[in-house]
């Protein structure tokens, strides 16, 4: 149980209903006019679907040519990190570094003790932001979850076995600020910054917007609905024009379960059920240490989880902040941008097979120093749907369209959206706004259940426009652009980046899109991001075993990609075992900051535990890096 992925272990506990016409909606597929056919001929050079198709010409990746200052690299298969020639990297911070002096002896040997475990870097980085502050330059990271078979001594197995237990892996998890400092060997932590601090499962943390006091939100503990402890399973992130950070709360799920003598056989409610929350938990065992987290006593307590929270970096004295108007579900991270009008939107994905993609859209507008209160939660917020034409449309959820009060909606996100027949998606992941043009792009990793089962709420996903794939193992990158270039506008008009596949094994669709050959072949996007110039870097979470159709992609990596030509180079590979995760840059755009997350082996000490990390790239001659 401990190792199976979070859908897997979803849909183990939580199982879907049978198949749902897998032949007719294929055959329907197949029967669109310009639609199937164009799939198909993909690895040979076919344009990619929608408006603004790439062409087998302008297409043709891996070169060094154009808008890339670096040559292309191999793929690699064993546990260290590459990056081109002209390049080089070393580490910043590791799981159990310490942020403060008082940490300075923890031992992360056996897992590492309880004492001081909140003092040290976190497990299992993934999103992060940088922030400059009155001259000094901090890092926020996530730490997504444990590695409970590392973090615990090896005798148990990855098992808890008391509060201790579960008190240090709750304080490995969260959220890290800290301040960073560059010196003669590198980027390093700087001990004792009245900067750092630590954000964990037992953080004080406030709760505001639609949602917040309704009883749905309230608990023995916190009968207000108001106050929260901690942040949980923090994914992707994101960054307000206002300076603050956005921590993303993914698979909330799996930390809850139940001790009365049924939870074995224990029945969700269809709520708890459409969030795959029950009797059991992900092997954490916080339910028979941690009453809070026993849904015998505490029902209500999932509900507090699955919000994106914002914290200010600059104020480490500053309570963190679960902004409800932004909807819950299984946020991967939160990219924010702004319509022609001040408005603040805010585009998410819910990391889920068969779930959707949203957006908010606030009412009030943003002023460079004005107030910023309720920019997160007065609003509307809307889940997408995909038309095959090459056009969708965002579908607001309000009680008028879900026949559910605000609250509800706030808190049933996944089922106000499949009340107003939004488009099922493959795995929506991050979502990231290219700086230069009106233009947004969402990484749908896979999913092997497209055309094959419905999602967890029963809606079903057929093969349509932008998941064009049944049993897709490989995903994708869809893009899409709003009407009259604004962010706020109800339509937009969308294509498909890149499909990933392997041509070298398939001939079909699987094969992927005309922007993928043996050259830069990568399954299961999932981070990404667009830099200063547009180049947009995307990072792997996907299957490393380098066999069968995963044959030649190697270890998961990052690549540059250009949204002009479609060109797709491969600039980086993790350590075996490995998913890249978060990404952001030094003020001075001459340091690219990477995290490493779950490496095998021994990396990056060569010995000892394998330990998450947040790596510097630089180039070797220090000029601009994106």
């Amino acid at each position: 149980m401990t190792d199976l992925s979070a859908d897997a272990w979803d849909e183990l506990h939580f199982p879907r209903p049978g198949e749902n016409g897998f032949d007719r909606v294929v055959e329907r597929a197949i029967s669109r006019r310009g639609f199937l056919g164009g799939v198909l001929a993909f690895g040979s050079g076919a344009a990619v679907m929608g408006g603004g198709a790439l062409t087998a010409t302008s297409a043709r990746a891996q070169t060094s040519a154009g808008r890339f200052p670096f040559v292309p690299i191999p793929t690699q298969t064993d546990a260290t990190v590459h990056v081109p020639a002209g390049y080089h990297w070393d580490v910043v911070a590791r799981w159990g570094d310490p942020l403060f002096s008082d940490a300075e002896s923890y031992d992360v040997a056996e897992g590492g003790p309880l004492a001081k475990s909140d003092r040290v870097f976190g497990e299992n980085t993934d999103g992060m932001e940088s922030f400059s502050i009155r001259g000094h330059q901090l890092i926020a990271v996530n730490h997504e979850h444990a590695n409970r078979r590392i973090n615990l001594p090896a005798a148990q197995r990855g098992t808890p076995s008391g509060v201790d237990d579960v008190r240090k892996l709750q304080n490995l998890q969260g959220v890290t600020v800290m301040e960073i400092a560059e010196g003669a060997t590198g980027w390093g932590v700087v001990r004792d910054s009245p900067f750092n601090r630590r954000i964990h499962h037992n953080t004080p943390t406030r709760v505001v917007g639609p949602a917040a006091g309704h009883p749905l939100m309230q608990t023995a503990a916190d009968p207000t609905g108001t106050r929260v402890l901690g942040t949980i399973n923090n994914c992707g992130s994101g960054k307000t024009p206002w300076g603050t950070y956005l921590t993303c709360e993914e698979n909330f799920n799996g930390y809850f379960g139940m001790t009365a003598s049924d939870g074995e056989t224990a029945v969700s409610t269809p709520e708890q059920a459409r969030y795959g929350i029950g009797a059991r938990d992900w092997g954490y065992h916080y339910y028979k240490w941690d009453p809070r987290f026993d849904l015998s006593t505490n029902p209500n307590e999932p509900n507090r989880f699955g919000w994106v929270v914002e914290i200010d970096p600059a104020d480490p004295h500053a309570m963190s902040v679960k902004h409800t108007g932004l909807g819950r579900f299984k946020h991967e991270n939160a990219e924010l941008t702004l319509a022609p009008d001040g408005r603040v939107v805010v585009y998410m994905g819910d990391d889920e097979r068969g779930e959707f993609l949203y957006r908010f859209v606030s009412h009030g507008i943003y002023t460079p120093g004005g107030p910023t209160e309720g920019l997160l939660d007065d609003g509307t917020l809307y889940a997408a749907r995909f038309n095959d034409d090459g056009t969708g449309e965002w579908l607001p959820l309000t009680p008028g369209t879900t026949g559910m009060d605000r609250a509800r909606i706030c808190i049933h996100s996944r089922i106000a959206a499949s009340a107003v027949g939004a488009t099922t998606m493959d795995r929506p992941e991050w979502v990231a706004v290219n700086p230069g043009a009106p233009e947004v792009y969402c990484s749908l990793t896979n999913n092997k259940n497209r055309g094959v089962k419905p999602n967890a709420g029963g809606d079903d996903t057929p093969v349509n426009g932008p998941n064009p794939r049944a049993a897709n193992r490989y995903g994708q990158i869809v893009r899409w652009r709003p009407r009259g270039g604004d962010h706020a506008a109800e339509g937009f008009d969308w294509d498909l980046y890149v499909m990933a596949g392997n041509p070298g094994v398939h001939r079909d669709a699987y094969a992927g899109s005309a922007n993928i050959n043996a050259g830069n072949l990568f399954n299961s996007p999932d981070g990404m991001t667009l830099d200063r110039n547009g180049r947009i870097w995307i990072r792997t979470d996907g299957k490393d075993s380098n066999r069968g159709d995963f044959a030649g992609m190697g270890n998961n990596q990052m690549l540059a990609g250009d949204p002009v030509t479609g060109e797709i180079a491969r600039f980086l590979t993790g350590p075996k075992g490995c998913e890249v995760t978060g990404l952001t840059w030094s003020a001075d755009r001459r340091t690219m900051f990477l995290g490493i997350q779950h490496p095998g082996g021994s990396w990056p000490d060569g010995s000892g535990l394998p330990r998450s990390s947040v790596i510097a790239i630089k180039r070797d001659d220090n000029g601009p890096i994106g």
